[in-house]
């Protein structure tokens, strides 16, 4: 594709985005909303008044995050109005970067227009398929990093790459999954010289976002750690949404709990549980990486199994919140062939499944464990286990590059013809 076709595309999938963002400040959409940005003002605010985090107050999130609570209140400090619009903005700006992320991916591998088109669309439209969550939570924000760096991997920039997975992991730590990924890319492509420097590059960008902070308040950054790793198994969550069935099905005893800031379950199965997805996500990890190192290094394969990687993390953690789904967004539509189409109709699935029952019937399900947002709440999980399990086959690995050969030999033979 011609790089004014590429720019194109790009324009009118960041229109689209813009409509659909406009679309969820009206009507249903707009209604019943459950916001995180009342917490992120409050950091805000205190970082705006010369406040320094972990030192000076609280904070569960990583010191890249930072970025996008102080923003909206420089000006604004205590007005919850302003802040709720600026912070909405930034992220409709954070989904414009993750397509124009996404669309220099898609270039890197040769995508035609075909291909990219149906690609950026479904970025394009992810916030209505999601609903209003995106409008008050981060979650876009390492998710425009990150696919931003896969893109720059891809283009062979590997400074780049460096700089902006680091200050991804350092929003949200999730992209950390990717690492193993870019550094056998690496190694394979560039030898094991340049893996090591590229993986000692990215630990240089999060020492320098993480160091002035731990020097700080030690204690701090380290209990915004500690808040993360031991948070108990969430409702949301996998390992929940199975043992809220089993609840309805056989009668078990199982009730909600607030703490860190979410629903978590207590009573039969819950320690199980928590243990049995810890297990199992760190095995499904492991397997997706193992997997991608055990065949030769090809951009292809490295954005179907850094997809995989991000729905392993997903399928399998003990908090599953609603808005991590945004995650996938922009790392699935790159996938290619049959696979592909699979993996974004059950990305799909997965978006719209979770704007069923949340927000407008989230507390029946977390205040009355509901049947039918249950079972929904089930069926999204259920689809996010199956993608994963979809991106990381290697006998559907083997079936799309099988089909992305037959495509190279019919273009050379309709080349021949030509010549």
């Amino acid at each position: 594709m011609s790089r004014a076709g590429s720019a194109a595309l790009i324009v009118a999938a960041v229109g689209l985005f813009l409509v659909s963002w406009s679309l969820l400040h009206h009507g249903t959409l707009a209604r019943a909303q459950i916001t995180d940005t009342g917490l992120y003002q409050q950091y805000g605010d205190a970082m705006a008044h010369g406040q320094v985090p972990y030192r000076d107050f609280r904070l569960e999130y990583p010191p890249g995050a930072l970025p996008v609570f102080v923003v909206p209140s420089l000006g604004h400090e205590g007005d919850r109005n302003a802040y709720d619009r600026w912070f909405d903005r930034l992220m409709a700006l954070c989904g414009c970067v993750a397509i124009v992320g996404t669309a220099l991916a898609l270039r890197a591998l040769g995508a035609g227009t075909a291909r990219t088109t149906a690609a950026l669309g479904l970025v394009a439209i992810s916030p209505l398929l999601v609903g209003s969550v995106v409008l008050s939570r981060f979650d876009l924000w390492p998710g425009s990093l990150a696919v931003l760096a896969l893109a720059a991997l891809l283009h062979e920039r590997l400074v780049l790459a460096a700089l902006a997975l680091g200050a991804a992991i350092a929003a949200k730590l999730w992209p950390l999954v990717l690492t193993p990924l870019v550094v056998v890319h690496v190694w394979r492509t560039r030898g094991p010289r340049a893996a090591v420097a590229w993986a000692v590059g990215l630990v240089l960008v999060d020492a320098a976002i993480f160091l002035p902070f731990a020097v700080l308040s030690p204690a701090g950054l380290r209990a915004s750690f500690h808040a993360q790793i031991s948070r108990p198994l969430q409702l949301e969550s996998f390992g929940g949404a199975v043992l809220v069935a089993l609840h309805h099905i056989a009668g078990t005893s199982l009730h909600v709990v607030t703490s860190y800031g979410s629903q978590n379950l207590e009573g039969t199965g819950t320690h199980a549980a928590e243990i049995a997805t810890t297990v199992a996500g760190a095995l499904a990890l492991l397997t997706v990486w193992v997997l991608y190192a055990q065949r030769g290094a090809d951009g292809e394969r490295l954005v179907a199994y850094a997809a995989a990687a991000v729905a392993a993390t997903l399928a399998f953690g003990k908090v599953f919140s609603p808005q991590f789904v945004i995650w996938l967004v922009p790392f699935v539509p790159l996938v290619r062939g049959r696979r592909g189409i699979a993996a974004s109709s059950l990305l799909v699935a997965a978006l719209v499944l979770t704007q069923l029952w949340f927000p407008q019937h989230y507390w029946s399900l977390a205040q009355g464990f509901a049947q039918r947002e249950s079972w929904l709440l089930l069926a999204r999980d259920l689809a996010v286990v199956a993608l994963a399990t979809l991106l990381a086959s290697p006998r559907l690995e083997h079936e799309s590059l099988g089909e992305g050969r037959a495509m190279l030999e019919a273009l050379q033979r309709v080349r021949a013809q030509v010549d």
